[in-house]
């Protein structure tokens, strides 16, 4: 699915990076259609998190160059492409409080005004989860690791990005509530045509039923 002015969502192009002298990967291209579903894979410390935290933004650009929407990474203020670019980590980091509060907060933001956090839309989210209204008042450091990661996915999927960078995104949830979180990121794409994922995992029947097709990166 194109872009109706034919520019690819994102757009990586020569990307390189070196870890303690080690290159991870060197002359890298990406590019990512509106509506597609991409896997990026690879044996573990080939850098599929370092990748998707530079698209995101957190890590320097080492050679080459990122764009999104048709804009190069550095002509982006960065909270505004951090609103529309979201990295969801394997370990999420909530702060104090209760996961609803933890919810909401983003959305006193300036980048994310006017909208507002909506609690009947939360509670939509966690249904499928087999989560209820108990879960938006339990406290975040009492999260067990599985459900800091449902309580991540459901800040995102409320903020409502254009592109889902999933870091291994259901590492610690059961098989049901796994595959109740594919479903969920699946209608938030479905949603609107012009959103987009990348997804890591180690599973790999897991990247069959969630991907249209893979990013392999090597080692070197």
């Amino acid at each position: 699915m194109p872009r109706s002015d034919g520019e690819p969502l994102l757009t990586a192009s020569g990307l390189a990076r070196s870890v303690e002298g080690r290159r991870l990967w060197q002359g890298l291209e990406l590019h990512l259609a509106a509506g597609e579903r991409l896997a990026v894979t690879g044996p573990s410390g080939t850098g599929k998190t370092l990748l998707l935290r530079t698209l995101a933004g957190l890590e320097p650009l080492e050679r080459g160059s990122v764009r999104f929407q048709g804009r190069d990474l550095d002509a982006w203020r960065m909270p505004e492409y951090r609103s529309r670019v979201l990295l969801l980590r394997q370990r999420p980091a909530l702060p104090e409080g209760t996961v609803e509060a933890a919810l909401a907060a983003p959305f006193a933001f300036r980048v994310h005004r006017p909208r507002r956090y909506q609690r009947a839309r939360a509670l939509a989210f966690l249904e499928p989860v087999g989560r209820d209204a108990a879960f938006l008042a339990r406290p975040t450091d009492a999260l067990s690791g599985g459900e800091a990661q449902l309580a991540a996915l459901l800040r995102a999927l409320l903020l409502g990005p254009q592109l889902l960078l999933l870091d291994e995104p259901t590492a610690s949830l059961d098989a049901a509530a796994t595959a109740a979180v594919e479903t969920l990121v699946a209608a938030w794409l479905a949603d609107e045509p012009e959103r987009a994922y990348l997804w890591t995992s180690h599973d790999s029947d897991q990247l069959e039923r969630v991907s249209s097709r893979r990013l392999e990166l090597g080692g070197s």
